[in-house]
């Protein structure tokens, strides 16, 4: 999933709402975790047997988290609880959840990492290490605070509901599972409702900025006509191989179901964030102003980034790479001619008409151009690439003021949905033809689809490190494939080099100003000024930033710092191997194992180093 980059992770920002607030030892929108296993010998003097134990404890463990939490199931193509939807927000949920958790890691580290070695030590260290981030995250209460235009539950139901998402629309079967999923909607708003009268009582409030942008998501999906909600979409398009005694009978349910069940909980839920929640928003915009808002915050950096470094420190490695890539902007506005400014040289590439698109058609045109182009320089630098194909698709219009700028859905295990691009084409005169090579590289090829595409195609790995996952290896590989442009033949134009830049300098800004935000006091409007006086956003850009990071707290921060470390590892490997070093096999060793903590990568490129060296 991430606005002006969605935060991308296999699963969407819809998912990642039931995710957020499960319990469950899941990453919104990341992918899986791994390591490569040593070498035979080492792995030989492994416990065969409690390694085999340790693997069916953790398909066991998958199998009670996908009918613990169904949306999971449905965003990775499993159909079997489509028609289900707990109400992940009561406090009954949140204690099963607890539970779950508790008994889980309780039975794992029973058994012991003794005898271990290679995959499956790294598979048990980070299954306790993730059950017990879990565990420890319960003080915080998120869950009093379950609505912002980021992760909104109203906008989630929609993209279930609408026919173009997660949840399939091809059989009879399909069309009435959605009809018992979608009549938990009321409860699950009800709950919302409930949990934020709560955080009202105990100062947990969402900032007043962020719900203003809440209530015109609500009126888009508010209608009085069925057949005119993005929910009618099934019926519209129902297969027309369904019999004449189904059709009528399935047009007729989802009538009474949007008119009687859906549009009024929608209203309710508005009418209660205007005439009551709003009143009781705070103007403030950081988590430090929360109760226990400081530890909340370095909580979230730390799992952001998989590092133990500190607010303070993340904001001055921001304010180090900023200065850095301002000098390497200043070189191609030397090679461009450009005479003024570093502001001068921003506003000229956010107003200049050259780098517009005319239309949404055009834009969509030539990104579906990218991909032949860099398809035929992948051999160069990728040994490793997935199967499963991928597709570009423009954000659906009820989300796409509050979307990043581009996003990424993983395909479906099953493999009947594709990976997806998702290209943002609201206010088309901000989306630059120079963002455009970039974009397509961080969340097509060959970034997030090559790395979490491929990370489902690892089926000798559990499936909590298939699909779970680690935001700073996942968006830090989607940072660091933007820096292949030039071997991949674009960034050929200097402005379009430019764009790269642009968007590296984006991600050392958001150390900068997440960090300003949640730790130093910053305001909404100082975090804006501060991004468009240092980068060439617009300032539609900058503001959907600034409120996703106040919706998100430390997620931003992940992208810099896994891309800053997979730089450092590839130097690493370069200086050690020399002529030996294949930029081939450094790529296949990153991606073969799937996403994993930092430390963990760092660990197993510096074993493939001494193995190559050896």
């Amino acid at each position: 999933m991430t606005p002006s980059r969605l935060a991308r992770t296999p699963l969407t920002a819809a998912l990642a709402v039931a995710i957020a607030f499960t319990g469950l030892a899941l990453a919104p929108a990341q992918a899986a975790h791994g390591q490569a296993a040593l070498p035979l010998s080492a792995a030989m003097a492994t416990d065969a047997a409690k390694v085999a134990r340790l693997d069916a404890l953790y398909e066991q463990y998958w199998e009670e988290t996908l009918e613990l939490n169904p949306l999971s199931a449905t965003f990775q193509g499993d159909p079997r609880y489509n028609d289900r939807l707990p109400n992940f927000l009561s406090e009954e949920y949140r204690q099963k959840s607890h539970d779950f958790t508790t008994r889980w890691l309780k039975t794992v580290e029973d058994i012991g990492p003794e005898g271990l070695d290679g995959q499956a030590l790294i598979s048990y260290e980070m299954f306790v290490r993730d059950q017990k981030n879990e565990l420890a995250g319960e003080q915080f209460p998120g869950w009093q605070q379950p609505i912002n235009q980021f992760y909104n539950l109203a906008a989630m139901a929609v993209q279930l509901g609408s026919g173009t998402g997660a949840q399939p629309f091809k059989t009879v079967e399909d069309y009435d599972n959605w009809t018992k999923r979608a009549s938990q909607v009321p409860v699950l708003f009800d709950q919302a409702i409930a949990n934020m009268k709560v955080g009202v009582e105990n100062g947990v409030v969402q900032p007043r900025a962020l719900m203003e942008k809440v209530v015109p998501q609500l009126d888009a999906l508010i209608k009085d006509d069925p057949t005119q909600t993005l929910f009618w979409g099934p019926i519209k398009n129902m297969p027309e191989s369904f019999s004449e005694a189904d059709r009528t009978r399935l047009t007729a349910e989802y009538r009474a179901l949007i008119a009687d069940t859906l549009m009024p909980a929608y209203s309710e839920l508005r009418t209660y964030i205007v005439d009551d929640y709003m009143p009781h928003t705070r103007e403030s915009a950081g988590m430090d102003a929360l109760p226990n808002g400081e530890a909340w915050y370095a909580f979230n950096a730390r799992q952001r980034t998989t590092t133990d470094l500190t607010p303070a420190q993340i904001h001055d490695i921001g304010l180090s790479e900023v200065k850095r890539i301002h000098g390497e902007i200043r070189d191609v506005m030397k090679e461009v001619g450009f005479e003024g400014s570093l502001q001068d040289f921003f506003r000229f590439m956010q107003d200049d008409p050259r780098f517009s698109f005319e239309t949404e058609d055009a834009l969509l045109a030539y990104y579906r151009g990218l991909e032949d182009k860099i398809d035929a320089h992948v051999p160069k630098l990728f040994s490793l690439t997935p199967k499963a194909p991928f597709e570009i698709r423009p954000v659906e219009p009820f989300r796409a003021q509050s979307a990043a700028g581009g996003s990424y859905m993983s395909p479906s295990e099953d493999g009947t949905r594709p990976g997806i691009f998702y290209v943002n084409t609201y206010d088309l005169p901000t989306r630059k033809t120079w963002d455009a090579e970039d974009l397509y590289l961080h969340e097509a090829i060959p970034g997030h689809h090559f790395q979490l595409a491929l990370q489902q195609e690892l089926t000798n790995l559990p499936k909590f490190r298939r699909f779970g996952g680690e935001t700073a290896f996942t968006e830090g590989w989607g940072l660091y494939a933007e820096s292949l442009g030039k071997d991949l033949g674009v960034y050929t134009d200097p402005y379009n080099y430019f764009g790269y830049l642009q968007n590296e300098l984006w991600r050392a800004i958001r150390l900068v100003v997440d960090t300003g935000l949640h730790s130093k006091d910053w305001t909404r409007e100082q975090v804006i000024k501060y991004m468009l006086d240092n980068s060439a956003e617009s300032e539609t850009q900058a503001t959907a930033e600034a409120e996703r990071y106040m919706a998100i707290p430390g997620q931003a921060l992940a992208y810099k710092i896994g891309e800053l470390k997979i730089k450092e590892l590839r130097a690493r490997a370069e200086k050690a191997l020399g002529d030996r070093f294949d930029i081939r096999e450094f790529h296949a060793e990153v991606l073969k194992d799937g996403s994993v903590p930092l430390e963990v990568l760092e660990g197993k490129i510096d074993r493939w180093i001494a193995a190559k060296q050896g």
